[in-house]
């Protein structure tokens, strides 16, 4: 080992500032199009609007934009439109509304309607509350209202006050397995029934039924929102478990916990990542 790396030494020693030169050109490169890239992709998604922190922190905007468009962007199989709609999950879930307005029009220039961002906040509401889900909607309704979007949008609720129980409690069986929720059912406590009955009348059947967005991308959201409001670690592998059992992959999975990342942080990001890795194993 020590003369491999003697070789190596004398070598570079050799060479001088061609080996070092390479090395920096190689990394220069590749720094050269992550940088293009993130602008590109900004270009894309928010068109001349720049940053109001560019003028004041330059460098600490250039190395958040690179990382969350150069490089968080460019991985995965996420289309930009999934992409921007998990981002709005993350911000409505951890309620860092500052950023949020950017994020709403970023979601229109990708492509999303104004019903699948709508949807995809009150997918939130029963996970991270209805005041942080009405603080996101007011965001959002100023950016649709300078948009020239007519409000209310159509309704896309397809359960009725008679129904929501019943088509809630399929929904639930389609996800988890009918068998599993006749159980959870006939086995909650009788002080702990309505839980029960809530989940299955407002978090699946007013809200899982409703058009606008797929099963998939609503059990996706479901994921990030858990993911991001933390502490919630047996939900979130019940909802990796949910996502598998819809058909999303381990990889979107990676992928969705990833697009939240430069929005929520490391911890939470790693603790949604082992619990995905709980589930399905680590190199699966």
């Amino acid at each position: 080992m020590k003369n491999v790396l003697s070789m190596f030494l004398m070598a570079t020693l050799l060479l001088g500032g061609t080996t070092f030169t390479i090395g920096k050109m190689s990394v220069c490169a590749a720094s050269k199009n992550r940088t293009e890239a993130a602008q590109n992709k900004q270009n894309q998604l928010f068109g001349s609007s720049k940053s109001k922190l560019a003028a004041t922190d330059p460098d600490f905007t250039q190395t958040m934009n690179n990382f969350i468009y150069g490089d968080v962007y460019s991985r995965g199989k996420l289309t930009a439109k999934q992409r921007e709609l998990l981002a709005i999950t993350a911000l409505t879930a951890s309620q860092t509304l500052d950023a949020l307005p950017q994020q709403v029009e970023a979601a229109l220039n990708a492509g999303a309607t104004p019903i699948e961002i709508k949807e995809t906040l009150y997918q939130c509401a029963p996970y991270v509350g209805f005041p942080k889900t009405v603080s996101a909607l007011e965001v959002t309704n100023k950016i649709f209202k300078a948009h020239g979007i007519k409000m209310p949008l159509p309704n896309q609720a397809t359960v009725t006050e008679a129904t929501r129980f019943d088509d809630g409690f399929k929904v639930q069986g389609e996800i988890f397995g009918a068998e599993h929720i006749t159980n959870m059912h006939k086995n909650s406590p009788a002080n702990q029934k309505h839980i029960a009955n809530y989940l299955s009348e407002f978090c699946f059947g007013d809200t899982y039924t409703r058009n606008g967005l797929d099963l998939q991308m609503r059990e996706l959201i479901t994921l990030c929102a858990i993911s991001s409001i933390g502490g919630a670690e047996p939900q979130v592998k019940a909802h990796v478990q949910a996502n598998l059992n819809v058909g999303n992959d381990k990889e979107l999975l990676l992928d969705a916990v990833t697009q939240c990342l430069p929005y929520i942080g490391f911890p939470r990001t790693l603790n949604a990542i082992a619990c995905i890795n709980q589930v399905v194993p680590a190199n699966a």
